[in-house]
C-alpha cells in the first residue's frame, strides 16, 4: 500500500509499516498545501492513504472518493509507539473511502 504521511505524524512511525511505501508530505514537495489540495494530489499520484494528526479534517473536506485517512489522535511519539499495533492493524484493513481515528492510551 503506498502511504502519504502529513506533516506532524512521527516520522519514525515509518519503521513499523514494513512492506508499504511511505512517504511524507515533505519528501514530496506537498508540506504547504491545504488539506484539499493535499488529498487531491495525493489521489492524483496514486497514494492508498493519508496517515495524518489533523483531527478536523473530516469536517473539513468530502473525503468520498479519496485515499483513505488514518487519524492519529496524538501527535506524540511515546504514546503513539507503545499503541503501533493499533495503526498497523488499522492500516492493514482500509480501504477506499475509509476514515479511521486511532485513540492512543496515556503513558
Amino acid at each position: 500500500m503506498k502511504l502519504l504521511f502529513d506533516q506532524g505524524t512521527p516520522a519514525p512511525l515509518r519503521g513499523f509499516l514494513s512492506g508499504h511505501s511511505v512517504s511524507t508530505a515533505y519528501e514530496q514537495g506537498w508540506h504547504t498545501l491545504k488539506n484539499g489540495e493535499l488529498l487531491a494530489r495525493a489521489h492524483a499520484n496514486g497514494f492508498d492513504a493519508i496517515v495524518t494528526t489533523d483531527k478536523n479534517l473530516r469536517y473539513q473536506q468530502n473525503l468520498t472518493g479519496r485515499p483513505a485517512v488514518v487519524v492519529l489522535m496524538t501527535t506524540n511519539w511515546p504514546r503513539i509507539r507503545a499503541a503501533v499495533a493499533r495503526v498497523v492493524d488499522a492500516v492493514s484493513m482500509i480501504g477506499p473511502d475509509t476514515y479511521v481515528e486511532i485513540e492512543f492510551p496515556d503513558l
